[in-house]
């Protein structure tokens, strides 16, 4: 399981002309990537890390801060470029697969008291953010 963790002031994910997600302070936004043998472990501790991750300013976490996440599904992730002019997304989780451990890392943090915003899985979707710092880190579980 893979993140990308921006540290911003403000985000918005839109589906068409519908706002599906947004924070609207300080938090982090979340693109989130499933890898083809990721299981239901790797989603509590992906959950787990992102909600306590120092990396807020005064190297608050979401946790102490009681900062929202905002999480966006992202295949896009496990696009690997090594070879060619056309990334390969083999290592990516089918749909079938990614959607639920992407919910489930929704679930994990929401039952650690975050708030979480979403994207839609599958959509089409505009990200907008404002990066605060910037701040960005790649994270592995």
């Amino acid at each position: 399981m893979r993140a990308v963790a921006a540290r911003v002031t403000r985000a918005k994910v839109t589906v068409g002309d519908e706002v599906t997600g947004a924070l609207e302070e300080p938090g982090l936004l979340v693109l989130l990537g499933i890898h083809a043998d990721d299981d239901q472990s790797k989603a509590a501790t992906m959950a787990r890390k992102l909600h306590e991750l120092r990396i807020l300013r005064d190297e608050q976490s979401c946790a102490t801060a009681g900062a929202p996440l905002l999480v966006v599904s992202q295949f896009t992730l496990y696009g690997d470029t090594r070879k060619g002019r056309r990334p390969s997304f083999v290592a990516a989780a089918r749909p079938e697969v990614a959607e639920p451990l992407v919910d489930a890392v929704v679930r994990e943090l929401r039952a650690r008291g975050a708030s979480v915003a979403t994207g839609r899985f599958g959509a089409m979707m505009a990200v907008e953010s404002v990066n605060d710092g910037p701040f960005t880190l790649l994270i592995e579980v």
